[in-house]
């Protein structure tokens, strides 16, 4: 009998014991998460690589590239005090001011950082590839980037700037239309306006600046620089007609020097002409005399001839001398240039 009454309470006691220890045996069998050795690098942190040597990787979550190179990427971290280097990692999602300030533009992107010198590079994601880059020194033959291409430099932090606002306008249009379940074209409008009021307001701004800073000059200093404006507004108005007026003038002289030019030319052929026609009135007066000379002096020679020959007892009259020839000819000469001189007085 008694065995009887205890036999349904013992059964009913194991049963509860086996269900206590089937739900306790999930949280037994629970392992905890492996430790990552990849440092996440934020907007906060990122000055870190500025010191040291550093290896960062830009990925995002959808990416499948970024994900194959996952399990390389946290081998190279384990070994990373073997080979003294940090490594780090860049989600492009939560951190879009980071991947402005280095520029990414493809995924997935791998950066070399030596004391604040960055290096990209371009190989692949490989653990052996990245292993040998570093103990080899391979980063010593790229190209570093310098100047406005360096992650510290102005630029870049403006345009890590511009990324970051890009990224919360994003993450701002993904919970209208997401979250909340506003259409696509009603978030983009807000937008416009948003746009259009912030252009208004930020304009609205320079003007009360300018308008703060500005400095009015006084009152008869004004009044000088007008003066001095329409002076000069004036003289320039004046510079065109006084240039008409001298080309006016430069005519008139030049048609008048011509005027002249011509006059002196045609007094100057009357005067040739008229000294021709005296040369032609006194060339008949210098033949007649020289007509005459020569007769006078042929004479007696011509009276010989006429009688036939001398008689014997009287006297020849002799010829010329050669002398008195020279002599009748230089008399001659006189003469004509004696008319000649007459000729133009007269």
């Amino acid at each position: 009998m008694a065995g009887g009454h205890w036999g349904p309470l013992l059964t009913a006691l194991l049963a509860a014991r086996v269900a206590a220890a089937a739900e306790g045996s999930p949280e037994q069998a629970a392992l905890p998460e492996e430790r990552s050795w990849v440092r996440p690098m934020t907007a906060s942190n990122w000055t870190l690589v500025m010191e040291g040597e550093w290896m960062l990787k830009f990925y995002a979550p959808w990416c499948p590239s970024c994900q194959q190179t996952d399990s390389e990427w946290e081998t190279f971290a384990k070994n990373g005090e073997i080979l003294q280097i940090s490594v780090g990692k860049v989600d492009v999602i939560q951190e879009p001011g980071l991947s402005g300030r280095f520029f990414v533009t493809t995924l997935p992107a791998f950066f070399h950082a030596k004391d604040g010198i960055f290096r990209r590079y371009r190989g692949p994601g490989v653990y052996e590839d990245l292993q040998n880059y570093i103990l080899e020194k391979k980063w010593q033959s790229v190209e570093p980037l310098t100047g406005w291409k360096s992650p510290a430099s102005l630029t870049m932090s403006g345009m890590a700037g511009l990324f970051s606002i890009s990224g919360k306008i994003w993450h701002l249009h993904n919970y209208f239309t997401v979250t909340l379940g506003i259409p696509a074209w009603c978030s983009y409008v807000f937008f416009v306006m948003a746009t259009l009021i912030f252009g208004l307001f930020m304009g609205l701004v320079l003007v009360v600046i300018s308008e703060c800073f500005y400095i009015p000059l006084p009152r008869h200093l004004s009044e000088r620089t007008e003066q001095t404006r329409r002076s000069e507004e004036a003289h320039k108005a004046e510079q065109p007609q006084d240039a008409e007026e001298e080309k006016d003038d430069s005519n008139e002289e030049e048609n008048k020097d011509s005027l002249v030019d011509e006059e002196e030319e045609k007094e100057d052929l009357g005067d040739e002409d008229e000294a021709e026609e005296d040369e032609e009135e006194d060339s008949p007066a210098a033949r007649v005399d020289e007509e005459r000379s020569d007769a006078q002096d042929q004479g007696p020679l011509r009276e010989v001839q006429e009688r036939g020959g001398a008689e014997p007892g009287e006297d020849v009259p002799a010829q010329p001398s050669p002398a008195h020839s020279e002599a009748a000819e230089d008399t001659l000469r006189q003469r004509r240039s004696q008319h000649a001189d007459k000729g133009p007085q007269v």
